[in-house]
């Protein structure tokens, strides 16, 4: 008689059904009539029936969510209803930002796309996390940065219906981002503000964007002195708390197009993207070389995604430095991963490219849902929990950041 190989039934595993220890335990996979007459004969005798098995699967916490009564916190809220579902998602990536990105040897990067800022979140999310520590280097859309200098300089934007008649707008001089309704004339004074301060001697250089976003800092915040109006600038908290500001495409926004215009003029203010994509590579190496970790915050996707999350193959394909990625990586984005586009890409992709090290994809979480939503939540989540961190002052740190990306690169080319 041939030797059993204990894969019976189709293949599976004998042991899945409890041939192998003796045990009958129920499976999709076993006797269908024999576990249905034991499940009856347990119901009749009236045993309790125990869910508890052995299966790692199953390793996870029950879901008993607590009664929603009113009383909850966002935090309570969070931890105790979202059991599931991009719920489920948002929940990890609140725990991963606060529980593990938020440790004392980790650097923070943020990245930022969709008109986020226009709708209040650079004074209601953004500005609370600079302050506190928790973002330590942003990559941003111009766009943001533009629409965010609006509120610097006391300009309002107001709630609109997206439904209006957009020739009625133009003719009313009204222009609309969506249900984000405010005048004309915003864009016109908040361009004459960048042609004004970009005229300036100190302005006229080469420089990266995180040069040229701190030195437009500086200036609103002064304005908001000015003015009397408290802290409302992504821009300005970021000057104040040296946290650096890039944006991987510094032409495609107002912000760049003022700076064209001044060109035309003659002036010579100039944004290197070589010096930004050296820099942005630096921070994460020193970061690592320093005995700490690497953490990517990704708010949509698009090329602030790509650029903060390049830095690790700079660092290993182009400069030949041995690193492994970065440490953990959080994204919120409303795009699906088979159409093939960046925002989209998921975490286990970008470890085929050195961009993740592929030892802490467990740490990384992907959260289907509209930024607008879940970073209100997040930021709550992460201030309710954890204690303001020390200012890292990244800005400062630049050229020693970039010493370190030199140093090692001068060992490859000795190699």
């Amino acid at each position: 008689m041939a030797k059993s190989t204990g894969r019976e039934r189709g293949g599976f595993k004998a042991s899945r059904h409890g041939t192998a220890t003796g045990k009958a335990r129920a499976s999709a996979s076993g006797p269908k009539a024999a576990q249905k007459h034991a499940a009856e004969a347990r119901e009749a005798s009236g045993k309790k029936v125990s869910t508890t098995a052995a299966s790692r699967f199953l390793k996870g916490k029950k879901i008993a969510p607590r009664r929603i009564d009113g009383s909850e916190t966002v935090a309570q809220l969070i931890d105790g209803t979202f059991q599931a579902y991009n719920s489920g998602r948002l929940r990890e990536a609140a725990q991963l930002f606060t529980e593990k990105m938020l440790g004392s040897k980790v650097t923070v990067g943020l990245t930022l796309t969709g008109a986020l800022t226009p709708a209040g979140l650079g004074m209601s999310c953004l500005i609370p996390l600079i302050e506190a520590g928790f973002v330590d280097w942003i990559i941003s859309t111009g766009a943001n940065l533009y629409h965010d200098t609006h509120f610097g300089l006391g300009l309002a934007m107001h709630r609109g219906n997206p439904t209006e008649s957009d020739v009625l707008l133009r003719e009313e001089g009204v222009v609309r981002i969506y249900d984000i309704f405010f005048d004309y004339d915003v864009l016109l004074s908040t361009d004459a503000f960048f042609r004004k301060i970009i005229r300036a001697p100190e302005f006229q250089r080469w420089m990266s964007s995180a040069e040229f976003h701190w030195l437009c800092g500086k200036y609103v915040a002064e304005r908001e002195r000015i003015l009397g109006i408290g802290s409302k600038s992504l821009l300005s908290a970021a000057y104040r708390c040296g946290v650096p500001v890039y944006t991987s495409s510094p032409g495609d926004s107002s912000i760049g197009m003022n700076v064209a215009a001044l060109a035309l003029e003659g002036y010579s203010c100039t944004i290197d993207p070589n010096a930004d994509v050296n820099e942005t590579a630096s921070i994460v190496l020193a970061a690592k070389r320093a005995g700490g970790e690497s953490a990517i915050c990704i708010m949509g996707g698009g090329s602030p995604k790509n650029f903060a999350l390049q830095t690790e193959p700079q660092i290993q394909e182009v400069l030949g430095i041995d690193e492994k990625g970065h440490d953990y990586f959080l994204q919120v984005t409303d795009a699906r991963p088979d159409t093939g586009g960046l925002s989209g890409a998921t975490p286990a992709e970008a470890v085929s490219w050195g961009k993740i090290d592929p030892n802490r994809l467990p740490d990384a979480v992907v959260c289907y849902v509209d930024s607008t939503i879940a970073l209100p939540l997040i930021t709550s989540y992460a201030l309710a929990k954890k204690k303001p961190r020390k200012l890292k002052r990244l800005y400062d740190k630049r050229e020693a950041n970039m010493a370190v990306l030199k140093a090692e690169f001068a060992k490859t080319l000795k190699k």
